[in-house]
């Protein structure tokens, strides 16, 4: 293995959760952007910023029926996308992690494809299509929200209990009271970014219920340091579910996205997002719940 692929793939997440696209594409072109930006001095959330404006600006690009545009449209997300990598990537070069920059991170991918969906769902009124699309657009969006929060939120659990990091994982308690503690008038941005991910982290508790009551049993009995039987029959079970996971984030709707583009019909879209992104997501969280109901049942076991 080369040095060059040793130093990207120390700016993973994971080795075991990261997407073949990420690996062939997206974290080489953000380790690349992530190494001259350390060199520039600038900083995740600047990059975050940045990959914004590439993102927006691409939807607005995806309204017009001109394939040209549409196509510098793709090419501006897919910048977009390199840079949302690029922000983790050199926060983790940096050791300049921060909660408040992943919340951001976050709210970065919500701008992108809210501007999609709405310059999309303007296109199809414009070629003669009916306004009720901007409602199935909302709704496209709500499950959106939904699939994304679920696949990270068992991704935060699988590196918690397979590798031991915990540096994702709040207390929603503790980040209400850090919430009630900002002002309006101070800390605007922080405030927001925090309500934001108050909403986020409740659509994550309110489906799982057994991921949690496992993370709070070791935390409880083994101080939580998971213990190596139940890491790896935890990677056992867990690790053939990542690809729903990744199914469920971005690069999979970013396909179908640019396919239905240049086909013409992004009504398409929506389908795919309302019917079968739903299906898996409904299919995913209940095969990670009974997973992780027998986790716990095995742990409690092996403790007795």
């Amino acid at each position: 293995m080369s040095l060059n692929k040793l130093k990207i793939e120390a700016t993973y997440k994971s080795a075991d959760t990261e997407e073949f696209l990420d690996r062939i594409f997206y974290r080489k072109v953000g380790y690349g952007m992530a190494v001259a930006s350390k060199a520039m001095g600038i900083t995740p959330n600047v990059i975050t910023f940045i990959s914004i404006i590439f993102g927006v600006t691409a939807g607005h690009l995806f309204y017009y029926q001109n394939t040209t545009i549409n196509l510098i449209g793709v090419l501006l997300l897919i910048t977009a996308e390199a840079l949302d990598g690029a922000d983790g990537q050199l926060a983790r070069l940096t050791n300049t992690y921060s909660r408040f920059g992943r919340i951001f991170d976050g709210v970065a991918g919500n701008l992108m494809f809210i501007s999609i969906y709405l310059h999309l769902s303007a296109r199809f009124v414009v070629e003669g299509g009916t306004g009720w699309i901007f409602l199935i657009a909302l709704i496209s969006g709500i499950s959106h929200s939904f699939q994304s929060a679920m696949a990270d939120f068992y991704r935060i659990f699988y590196l918690y209990f397979v590798q031991g990091k915990n540096k994702d994982i709040d207390d929603l308690n503790e980040v209400k009271e850090t919430y009630a503690k900002l002002s309006w008038l101070k800390s605007p941005f922080k405030k927001f970014l925090l309500r934001v991910y108050i909403n986020y982290r409740r659509q994550q508790n309110l489906l799982a219920k057994n991921v949690r009551s496992l993370y709070e049993f070791v935390e409880q009995k083994f101080n939580g340091l998971t213990p190596s039987w139940l890491s790896e029959e935890y990677r056992r079970l867990n690790k053939p579910m990542i690809k729903y996971q990744n199914i469920l984030t971005t690069n999979t709707r970013m396909i179908v996205l640019f396919i239905t583009i240049f086909l013409g019909n992004v009504l398409h879209y929506f389908l795919f997002e309302l019917i079968i992104l739903n299906l898996l997501l409904v299919y995913f969280v209940i095969k990670e719940e009974i997973i992780h109901g027998y986790l716990l049942s095995f742990a409690k076991a092996k403790k007795e």
